[in-house]
């Protein structure tokens, strides 16, 4: 084209300076539109008027637009831009000659241009809807505008079409507009389209009331004329659809135990189909189990009825199966078989099974009819011949078809007998054994439980291998190997005036409460109910540990070491003391009734306690004492000068120490601080003044150490009646009263555009300064020269105004005085 095209600029805000500004100016985009882009920019001090350039960001040379504006001007629009196009915008602040005093670019696309309408609209579901539009080359997402006639307005942001549009209400119709978006700003909207969400789904719920059907209840859904069921049986690729108009409805002609998967949906009065129901599970109840069988079974010693049954391998799911009889019992089960309990001898049961799922109870089976073991045999007698022969009789049981006897002996032998005509048994018996004697009946059912038991035993033998060891000061623990025939173990343990006994049924006793450093006699007497004790087993003698040590008293010698001593009334024993510390252990041992530690560390905390030791064990430790040594002193410490009459001293951890006492001492005057921290500050310092300084480290319980460090000498004095007086050809002199003849002094006077320093020789109280600029106020310092030829920071500042008559010093005038900042 070639030719500058004139823009139509709208001046939207114009601000009026406050303060004067000295940066660079600065441009930003307040909005764009596809043709239209209002910038924003700071304003620049000095500037006349502003003027906007615009070209194309491929060909920054060719300016396609300028506009100007006035010097207060900060905002303003350029239209008449084509859509989607990268522009570089440049603003330039001008003076009165139209030279530029400041620059500032930036690159910004205008907005895209406006899209088609949306093409399709789709309902996903009764809250989503699918829109699917034609995309615009250069736009990075675009926004869909939702709204109804209820108020409801929304806009959401996309990427790609189709687009699904979420959260919205079943059975609603929605206008929906597009707009695309790039980095410059929105296109304008479109027509609009219409759509309408489908009704919601049906809530459904389903029960079985018999094997062969399923009742389904659906919850009303507004506006719906109609509704679908869709029935699947597990494993079943085909589905029968049923439709009613009622909210209650009954699916018959189904197999039994078999899971059948259930869905709905609502239809609209415009014929649509609604949203499809979440799959509902319903399980039909299961068939009557085949093949019932029942038998004899004990558990725990309890007689019970075993019922089993097949399990039908084409029923679906979990199936709990429930077995009953007529006399009150009832057992469940998953699998092919439960049972009955508890039964007794001699009864008759009616028994029935019922399979149940999730959906109920099926239909029962026919009854069986089941008769029980018979009753165990009574009155057991036993008859001991002289030649080592035993007779055991019983009474008979009614209804048995025979029965057996068992003979078991002590060492685990064992002999049965069996008999069908006699109610008698005989075996060979010997003594020293314990015998156990039971007789059974037996039927078809089985045989009958345990009855009666009839026992006979020997006197026990002295048990062997007996120990007798100590376990702790006053326990010992006896051991030994089981005897034939004992049933009670009596263990007693007897010195010359304690009689300690403990009776056990197992081959080891602890016999506690004992005295220490005794001697005991032990003996193991084993025992039975029938046959009584044996006396005559042999004794054991065994001896107690050392009692523990008693009055632990501790006497520190010096910083490091201390007297441990204590009192025992043990026959011989040797005594080892121990200090334990969180970070070491130290140990002395005597045969006597005290001991020394020694090479104690500073700072340390010990635990300490006393424990006997001879041929038989240890004893209990003592009762413990604590132990504190001294602090340590801090390895290192400082002073710092921090005015003429305060200091701040720090100073490096102690091990131990709770607490300080430091002092800076001289003969003109001493000051000192006490504190928990590892720095103080100190006043009541005189400068000038030699110092020793001294610490007191104090541990938690009071322990002191003394710690001496190197001295600290305080700074020189400030002098004192600073003054200022004129002299001829713009000359001051200042002058001082000095604290001593020893030290040079340095004067600094600092006023807003000259600066003066004079250095005076030692013993000196003047200076003189020439070539002073009359017209200004002056900062005056007078400090002291430190040894090393560094000044004292703290002295005061005094102010002076010095006045001008002409180009010469008028007057010289004290403002007053201030502390260095």
């Amino acid at each position: 084209m070639g030719a500058i095209k004139w823009l139509v600029v709208i001046v939207l805000l114009g601000i009026f300076s406050k303060a004067a500004s000295t940066s660079d100016v600065k441009v930003t985009v307040f909005s764009a539109t596809s043709k239209t882009v209002i910038l924003r920019w700071t304003r620049f001090t000095g500037a006349s008027s502003y003027k906007i350039s615009v070209a194309p960001k491929s060909s920054p040379n060719s300016v396609i637009a300028f506009a100007t504006f006035g010097p207060n001007t900060v905002m303003g629009s350029i239209n008449s831009l084509s859509p989607n196009v990268l522009y570089t915008f440049t603003v330039d602040a001008l003076d009165n000659s139209q030279n530029a005093l400041s620059t500032a670019s930036l690159d910004s696309s205008s907005a895209p241009a406006m899209m088609d309408p949306i093409q399709t609209v789709k309902p996903e579901d009764s809250t989503t809807l699918m829109a699917e539009f034609s995309l615009r080359t250069g736009s990075v997402s675009y926004v869909i505008r939702v709204q109804n006639n209820n108020g409801f307005h929304r806009e959401d942001v996309v990427y790609s079409s189709p687009a699904e549009i979420h959260n919205l209400t079943p059975y609603t119709e929605y206008t929906l507009s597009i707009m695309a978006v790039n980095s410059g700003g929105r296109s304008q909207p479109p027509l609009t389209v219409t759509a309408k969400t489908v009704l919601p789904p049906p809530q459904l719920s389903t029960s079985s009331p018999s094997n062969d059907s399923i009742s389904v209840s659906l919850s009303p859904v507004a506006h719906a004329v109609q509704y679908t069921l869709s029935v699947y049986k597990f494993g079943s690729n085909s589905a029968v659809k049923h439709n009613t108009s009622s909210t209650n409805f009954t699916i018959t002609g189904l197999d039994a135990g078999s899971l059948y998967i259930i869905r709905g949906f609502a239809w609209d009065l415009e014929g649509r189909q609604g949203e499809r129901s979440l799959y509902i599970n319903q399980t039909t109840r299961p068939p009557a189990p085949a093949s019932v069988n029942v038998s004899m079974e004990m558990s725990d010693d309890v007689a019970g009825l075993s019922v089993s049954w097949e399990l039908d391998q084409d029923v679906y799911g979990s199936i709990e199966y429930q077995a009953t009889s007529d006399g009150n019992l009832e057992c469940n089960s998953t699998s092919s078989s439960c049972i009955l309990s508890a039964v007794s001898c001699g009864e008759v049961h009616s028994i029935q099974v019922t399979a149940s799922n999730d959906a109920g109870p099926g239909y029962p089976t026919n009854p069986i009819l089941f008769i029980t073991y018979p009753c165990p045999p009574e009155s057991l007698a036993l008859w001991e011949s002289p030649e080592g022969n035993c007779t055991l009789t019983w009474d008979t049981v009614a209804h048995a078809d025979g029965y057996q006897a068992f003979i078991k002996r002590g060492d685990g032998g064992e002999e049965i007998c069996n008999t069908t005509n006699s109610n008698n048994c005989s075996y060979d018996c010997q003594c020293g054994y314990t015998y156990l004697m039971s007789v059974f009946a037996f039927n078809q059912a089985g045989s009958s439980p345990q009855g009666e038991i009839l026992n006979h035993t020997t006197l026990p033998c002295c048990p062997e291998g007996v120990s007798v060891s100590a376990v702790n000061t006053d326990t010992l623990e006896i051991t030994w190997a089981a005897s034939r025939g004992a049933e009670l173990y009596e263990t007693r343990a007897v010195d010359s005036s304690e009689d300690i006994r403990c009776n056990d049924t197992a081959p080891v006793c602890a016999l506690s409460d004992l005295s220490c450093d005794t001697s005991y006699s032990v003996v193991v007497t084993p025992c039975n109910d029938i046959s009584g004790c044996n006396r005559a087993c042999k004794a054991h003698t065994k001896d107690t540990a050392p009692c523990m040590p008693t009055n632990l008293m501790l006497n520190p010698q010096n910083s490091s070491s201390v007297t441990v001593s204590w009192t025992s009334n043990n026959r011989a024993a040797t005594y080892t003391v121990s200090a334990v510390g969180a970070d070491d252990r130290h140990s002395c041992s005597s045969v006597g009734n005290s001991c020394d530690i020694t090479g104690l560390p500073c700072g340390s905390a010990y635990e300490v306690s006393v424990i006997a030791t001879s041929s038989t064990g240890q004893s209990l430790p003592s009762y413990s004492d604590s132990l504190e040594t001294e602090p340590c002193c801090p390895q290192t410490l400082t002073v710092d000068q921090g005015t003429q009459a305060m200091t701040n001293v720090s100073w490096s951890h102690a091990k131990g120490a709770h607490s300080f006492i430091t002092s800076l001492t001289s003969p003109r005057g001493h000051a000192r601080c006490h504190t928990q921290d590892s720095h103080c500050l100190m006043g009541c310092i005189t400068c000038g003044t030699n110092y020793t300084v001294t610490m007191e480290a104090y541990s938690h319980s009071g322990r002191m150490s003394n710690c001496t460090y190197q001295g600290f000498s305080s700074s020189a004095c400030c002098p004192s009646g600073v003054r200022l007086y004129r002299k001829a050809a713009n000359s001051l002199r200042v002058h001082w009263r000095s604290a001593g003849s020893s030290h040079s002094y340095v004067t600094d006077m600092t006023g807003t555009s000259n600066n003066y320093t004079c250095t005076t020789s030692p013993g000196e109280n003047s200076c003189d300064i020439s070539n002073i600029q009359c017209g200004d106020v002056y900062n005056v310092v007078v400090a002291p020269l430190t040894a090393e030829g560094s000044k004292v920071l703290f002295c005061p500042l005094r102010l002076y105004s010095v006045t001008c008559a002409g180009n010469n010093i008028s007057t010289v005038i004290y403002r007053g005085r201030r502390s260095v900042d």
